[in-house]
């Protein structure tokens, strides 16, 4: 009988460098999804692909089989989110580096779902400072950004993974986007 991902993930905190192997196929739809999610908020000529991304992401989250030990299917897909987002801001700098010399531009709040569009790399490092700021401050709210905005999940998903209502996450996703408005627009001035 096939294991879960919570037992795969166990035997890859008991040294079973073979677990690691199991677990890709296992987490691979899940995470082909948030990628392609959060691939909808890139610029068309981005050329970053939602495969590419999984494969990197999952790469740095078991590449080392010394790596971290998980504490169950929501800290796993948490510490994806984490690294797609890392993903993405290294290739954001990479693109400011080659094609626009570094300067910022202020950026409006104008999507629903999301603090900022990320149709280039200046918006998109300039949200990197401002969650990081944030992450110092609150590191619970800055976790339920890098969910919602960089894998593009639900807020019923989102509640599932932190493993909390609806209810409080629409509540600290709207602060939290304020929050975020109000410190890019700092960082811009």
């Amino acid at each position: 009988m096939p294991r879960d991902i919570t037992e795969v993930l166990d035997a890859m905190n008991a040294g079973d460098c073979h677990a690691t192997e199991e677990l890709l196929p296992l987490v691979y739809e899940e995470l082909r999804r948030m990628a392609g999610r959060k691939m909808n908020h890139e610029m068309a000529s981005h050329t970053l692909q939602p495969t590419a991304l999984v494969h990197e992401a999952f790469l740095r989250l078991v590449g080392d089989h010394r790596g971290p030990t998980w504490e169950g299917r929501p800290h796993f897909f948490a510490a994806a989110a984490e690294a797609m987002r890392r993903i993405l801001i290294e290739s954001a700098r990479r693109r400011r580096t080659e094609k626009r010399g570094g300067d910022r531009r202020r950026t409006e709040l104008t999507h629903v779902d999301a603090a900022v569009e990320a149709d280039d790399a200046e918006s998109l490092l300039a949200l990197d400072e401002a969650l990081t700021k944030l992450e110092r401050t609150d590191s619970d709210l800055a976790k339920l950004v890098e969910l919602r905005y960089f894998t593009g999940l639900t807020v019923e998903q989102t509640a599932d993974m932190l493993g909390t209502s609806p209810r409080t996450v629409k509540r600290h996703w709207a602060y939290a986007r304020a929050w975020l408005h109000r410190e890019m627009n700092a960082l811009d001035s």
